[in-house]
């Protein structure tokens, strides 16, 4: 009977130990080159972008109060194409974490309408991104181009996946035509 706990007891106490270890932002994110137009590639499931199948962008602006305006846009499947602006801010010390909201500016207050937004890694010449958050959920993975050879798509995804996303569901983004 004894033996028939220790397995189950020895694998909940070992499950933290398989888990991934607490998500990094970059160390060294120069807002001022992330600023731009940025092309989705591929993504986790989201909401908010269910309808989107291509020509996803999303465009950082520079404010003068130090926060970012963010314009997604997308192109849905009957062709109409969809937008949202929001603001982007720091979050601590780390420029390459940031919150988003796209509530109105008057929500702004409350803590449920910033969403994490952490640049997780980025191509030494800001050709390329990935953005998660710290639990994991979601995952973009962005270029400066519409498109990425498939080498570097899947450079980028064995790189997700070390930082312990699951890309089961992953959705690559159809270019533009």
């Amino acid at each position: 009977m004894v033996r028939h706990l220790v397995l189950p007891l020895l694998m909940l106490f070992s499950a933290p130990a398989l888990a991934s270890p607490p998500l990094q932002a970059v160390p060294d994110l120069d807002l001022a080159r992330y600023a731009g137009t940025w092309h989705e590639i591929a993504r986790l499931p989201m909401y908010f972008e269910r309808k989107c199948v291509r020509d996803v962008t999303a465009t950082y602006t520079p404010r003068e109060d130090g926060t970012l305006t963010v314009r997604n846009a997308c192109v849905k499947a009957d062709g109409e194409t969809m937008a949202s602006e929001g603001v982007a801010r720091m979050a601590g010390n780390n420029p390459a974490k940031l919150q988003v909201r796209f509530a109105p500016r008057w929500l702004s207050a409350l803590p449920f309408v910033w969403a994490d937004y952490w640049v997780i890694a980025v191509d030494q010449d800001y050709r390329w991104a990935i953005v998660g958050e710290p639990d994991r959920k979601y995952l973009w993975i962005l270029a400066r181009e519409p498109a990425l050879d498939a080498q570097t798509l899947d450079d980028l995804k064995g790189r997700a996946r070390m930082l312990g996303y699951e890309l089961d569901e992953l959705i690559v983004v159809s270019p533009p035509r």
